[in-house]
């Protein structure tokens, strides 16, 4: 399944439509996090991925900031495990060495720690609560 997923990298105008259904199902729904804690003002001024399955469906999405901060990445339950994830991690990688980036920074739910340090993230501190969900730290050094 992971050969035909199709990432799209765009503004928020062109995204939030299948990025807001993700978040919500993924976010506000499964994890219980507060509406007004998942939708914030920021989402305007960032760089969005939206992964889509062979049949158009959108299935996972993220978002880079203009601080080199990746965030609010999601996949619907039944394509967790299957490389989704990653090229929608890759793809805001990619998109943050494009716009000169040195380095970029995640807050990770500690459950997916492992999941980016195997994407050359470092978790750094101690684990701390957002949302009620406990998050660490990590950052990866970016190279041309």
């Amino acid at each position: 399944m992971n050969h035909s997923v199709k990432i799209i990298v765009g503004d928020w105008k062109a995204c939030q439509r299948d990025a807001m259904a993700i978040r919500q199902e993924v976010f506000i729904e499964e994890q219980n996090v507060p509406p007004e804690l998942e939708l914030d003002a920021e989402d305007e001024r960032c760089v969005h991925a939206v992964a889509y399955n062979e049949q158009g469906q959108a299935i996972g999405t993220g978002r880079l900031l203009p601080n080199a901060h990746i965030g609010r990445i999601a996949v619907k339950a039944d394509y967790r495990g299957s490389g989704v994830g990653s090229k929608l991690l890759d793809a805001l990688v990619d998109e943050a060495r494009r716009r000169r980036h040195m380095e970029v920074v995640l807050s990770a739910q500690t459950h997916a720690r492992g999941f980016y340090a195997r994407h050359g993230f470092v978790a750094e501190g101690g684990t701390y609560m957002d949302a009620g969900i406990e998050h660490v730290t990590m950052r990866h050094a970016l190279t041309a």
